[in-house]
């Protein structure tokens, strides 16, 4: 289990922002993961674009692809991490799709996520029941598979939480990613079953945006995850969109504080 995650649950309630490498370069992704850092997030998500990204909703989509046209690779996103490496030390974890770790291979993506010092990695299109060469591969290097729990049965519910590592990702509401106004998934009950079987940290991800959301998300949960609306306002403010990031992760995480 890694530290590094288990540290970032440790001084309240968790706010992790999700980013897109690469968009809308390198250099500028590697500024906002330091702002975001700065603005007080706790872990940070890093997608490796992918062309067919199945979980995602319009936003990450369209980030993906502007991502992968101004030539972002699976080996630009490594270097970028290994050169943050020099300024920071907080918490990374990727979040992709399994043809990116299956094609580079398991053993080097892995060793390479050992090298820069990535934690976790979050894989949508990896089902619980297939997650086994890869999970044991990246444990072996110190990296956590973390599982996905949506809104499903009881037993599936207490079955991949028993086996989870890291923390777990609480999917809010069945969908792809993207803003929602409204979160109505009975979630408590899915806590619930999951801290009857488990200690490991669980956070809440897909749809939340505003600081009311977040700090309801929060009283129920060990932390908060938000993706679409930071990759919109790279979207919207391009390269010059670091103090935006850095005003809304700050209100953000106070609202969970």
């Amino acid at each position: 289990m890694s530290k590094k995650i288990t540290d970032a649950f440790k001084n309240g309630k968790a706010f992790i922002p999700f980013i897109t490498a690469g968009d809308p370069s390198i250099e500028k992704t590697k500024e906002f993961i330091l702002t975001m850092e700065k603005a007080g997030a706790d872990l940070i998500e890093i997608g490796i674009p992918f062309s067919d990204p199945i979980a995602e909703g319009v936003v990450i989509q369209e980030a993906d692809l502007r991502s992968l046209e101004a030539g972002t690779t699976t080996d630009t996103v490594f270097d970028m991490v290994a050169d943050l490496r020099k300024e920071t030390d907080m918490p990374l974890v990727f979040m992709t799709y399994l043809n990116i770790v299956f094609y580079y291979g398991y053993e080097r993506f892995f060793n390479r996520c050992e090298e820069v010092g990535i934690s976790g990695i979050i894989i949508p299109d990896m089902p619980y029941e297939e997650k086994g060469e890869c999970a044991d591969i990246a444990a072996k290097h110190g990296v956590d598979v973390i599982s996905m729990i949506a809104p499903t049965s009881e037993e599936r519910i207490r079955t991949i939480a028993g086996e989870a590592r890291g923390f777990i990702y609480v999917v809010s509401s069945m969908g792809v990613t993207g803003v929602r106004s409204k979160i109505t998934t009975g979630l408590g009950s899915i806590l619930g079953h999951i801290k009857e079987v488990t200690e490991i940290p669980a956070a809440i991800g897909f749809g939340i945006n505003t600081p009311e959301q977040a700090k309801e998300m929060a009283s129920i949960a060990d932390g908060v995850i938000v993706g679409s609306a930071i990759v919109r306002l790279v979207a919207k403010y391009g390269e010059d969109a670091a103090p935006y990031i850095y005003s809304y992760v700050k209100g953000m995480k106070d609202a969970i504080r």
